[in-house]
């Protein structure tokens, strides 16, 4: 059994995403790695050689400014990859996304115990999404709870929508065409993501949101200066985080050195939300969660 992962980046170093440890926490468990780098103007080459493991393919991508409707330039990156592996089993880490080392052997172990069982099409995961610094994490029903991150090989696979996620296709043609696909059969494995998409100093983290907007939305220019300011307070609800960050993270906590202390009185609420939210706590349900994967029991 061969275990590949891959990701994608581009211009990682200036956007300050921890892409570098987020190779390096499944490194351990995949036989090989496939990292898609995009067409960078800084160090992020550099910074992927520095891991200096033969493990690690890089491969090299222009990304696609003409291909940016609903973000699928995204998903676009991610097949690439796809593309690329050759192991049974393929482990899809984000550039902002990093496993705990005490939760890898309980991937490696989920992986081996359904390699046999051709009804388990891929594992699903549960996330922590940090907000603001290291100290906080959003916790409300307008981020995601759970994604595939782990898929078995086989067959026609691609990256849906943004690449939020996969499914499994007739053909490549077909997906190119816009089949819909069929939603993946998972188990899930008690092994969150640790997800580091809102922790950056406030000046990089308005250059990555301005991006990623013009990211879906073919008619704007690309990095355009749509938001002038950016305040972290500006969202609906965190809470203090109570656990350990990976290692491979301790260094980028320990000098990180824009202090945040949420306020809930700036806290910013969509109507709905605001009313749906103390309902969705009390039942420890999501009232319209997108799922695009389908749960074994």
């Amino acid at each position: 059994m061969k275990i590949s992962g891959f990701s994608y980046v581009r211009n990682g170093v200036d956007y300050d995403y921890p892409f570098t440890q987020a190779i390096q926490s499944i490194l351990p468990i995949c036989d090989e790695f496939i990292m898609v780098l995009g067409d960078s103007s800084d160090t992020s080459r550099e910074a992927i050689n520095a891991i200096n493991s033969d493990k690690i393919r890089i491969v090299d991508t222009l990304w696609d400014m003409n291909n940016r409707k609903g973000g699928k330039v995204f998903a676009q990156q991610a097949n690439v990859g796809l593309d690329h592996i050759t192991g049974d089993w393929a482990f899809h880490i984000q550039a902002d996304e990093v496993i705990h080392e005490k939760d890898l052997p309980k991937v490696l172990s989920a992986i081996k115990e359904y390699d046999s069982d051709e009804r388990v099409e891929g594992l699903l995961f549960p996330f922590i999404h940090f907000w603001g610094g290291y100290d906080y994490v959003r916790n409300t029903r307008r981020v995601h709870k759970n994604e595939v991150r782990v898929l078995r090989n086989k067959g026609v696979i691609r990256s849906y929508r943004d690449s939020q996620g996969f499914r499994k296709y007739t053909s490549v043609e077909g997906y190119e065409k816009g089949e819909k696909g069929e939603k993946l059969r998972v188990k899930k494995v008690d092994a969150p993501v640790y997800h580091y998409n809102g922790v950056r100093s406030t000046e990089v983290q308005k250059k990555k949101v301005n991006t990623f907007i013009s990211m879906y939305t073919p008619d704007m220019p690309f990095a355009a200066e749509k938001q002038a300011t950016f305040d972290y307070n500006q969202v609906d609800r965190v809470e203090k985080f109570k656990g350990t960050h990976p290692s491979l993270m301790l260094d980028r906590v320990k000098n990180f050195n824009q202090p945040f202390i949420f306020d809930p009185k700036k806290a910013k609420w969509r109507t709905k939300d605001r009313l749906i939210q103390p309902l969705e706590d009390i039942l420890g349900f999501k009232f319209g969660e997108y799922k695009n994967y389908k749960l074994l029991k």
